[in-house]
């Protein structure tokens, strides 16, 4: 069986879709995302809504390993520096969610995400994240054209 080298375009959707101003990924609750009650432990929605973030920033052409290691210019990444976070709704073993991740402001080094973690309609987590990019001695680092070019058309 011939296959491609790269695995991610046997999968074009495996880092979610873009509707309009909007990231959305799928994300399926297994076990390992429960904690003994049966419901998702509430430090995995962070981890729900990181995975958004970052294939957000994968589908716009921006890949942490590129920021990691770039051609030019000093190695960056981005890191969490404010996170607001309201609980709404507990999910459950083996519901399908959706991350849903707009982009609501851009700053010298900073983004601000709007994200909201769903079943259907129904909204069962809200957050407000900040993200700064760091270069790989820690210092704030201006957002690139690269990253700038690509995240403009989201931010009203």
């Amino acid at each position: 069986m011939n296959t491609p080298a790269n695995p991610a375009s046997r999968w074009p959707d495996l880092a979610g879709r873009i509707e309009g101003e909007t990231h959305i990924l799928p994300i399926r609750v297994y076990f390992e995302d429960t904690d003994f009650t049966g419901l998702v432990y509430h430090a995995n929605f962070l981890k729900f809504c990181e995975r958004g973030r970052s294939d957000f920033i994968r589908l716009l052409g921006v890949d942490h390993q590129g920021l990691a290691n770039p051609k030019e210019g000093e190695p960056a990444l981005f890191v969490v520096r404010r996170i607001e976070i309201d609980y709404l709704r507990p999910a459950r073993i083996d519901e399908v969610l959706e991350v849903v991740t707009r982009c609501v402001e851009l700053g010298g080094a900073t983004l601000t995400l709007a994200q909201e973690v769903r079943r259907g309609e129904t909204v069962l987590a809200r957050a407000k994240v900040s993200v700064v990019l760091v270069s790989g001695s820690g210092k704030p680092q201006r957002l690139g054209h690269l990253v700038r070019g690509a995240l403009q058309r989201f931010v009203n």
